[in-house]
């Protein structure tokens, strides 16, 4: 049987993740799109019930959607900056993808059931406690392979200088 992928479809160069540096405003940037779009993504999916009435997560409950939407930007832009500052400075894998689904399940989630702030505010401290632990979990990744990443750097010529 074929196999679907293979692991020498992967280029020799290709890393599963990259060092995201850059000037500020391109971090801003990126924080504020991810938020935005995943916002967004989560305000289009709770006009419609998942699954069915008895099992699904509800439609979006009757009452003001703005304050709830204004939270969960203000959520996003918490947990985006974390995962990209993160990014900023370690190998990360999947930065935005992580923060894009933590933030689009948050807000179905509190469109969906419009919670009162004790739980709105126990969902945020996941919602930033989950991407601080895959920050986590990407510095305790990446220290792990640090020593060995160094070597090959220090074996290496620098860009644009052949080796004499």
């Amino acid at each position: 049987m074929m196999e679907i992928i293979d692991s020498d479809d992967i280029a020799d160069d290709e890393e599963e993740g990259e060092l995201r540096p850059g000037p500020l405003w391109r971090h801003a940037l990126w924080v504020l799109g991810i938020t935005v779009c995943a916002v967004g993504a989560g305000w289009v999916a709770s006009w419609w019930r998942l699954g069915p009435e008895d099992y699904g997560i509800p439609s979006a409950a009757p009452g003001p959607v703005w304050p709830l939407l204004a939270v969960c930007g203000a959520i996003g832009l918490a947990a985006t900056t974390l995962l990209r500052a993160t990014a900023a400075r370690i190998i990360l894998y999947a930065p935005g993808r992580v923060g894009f689904v933590l933030v689009m399940v948050g807000t179905r989630l509190a469109l969906g059931f419009r919670p009162e702030p004790p739980v709105l505010a126990a969902g945020a401290v996941a919602v930033v406690l989950a991407a601080a632990v895959w920050c986590g979990y990407g510095a305790w990744t990446h220290r792990s392979t640090t020593p060995a990443v160094a070597g090959a750097v220090a074996a290496r010529p620098p860009a644009g200088r052949r080796a004499r």
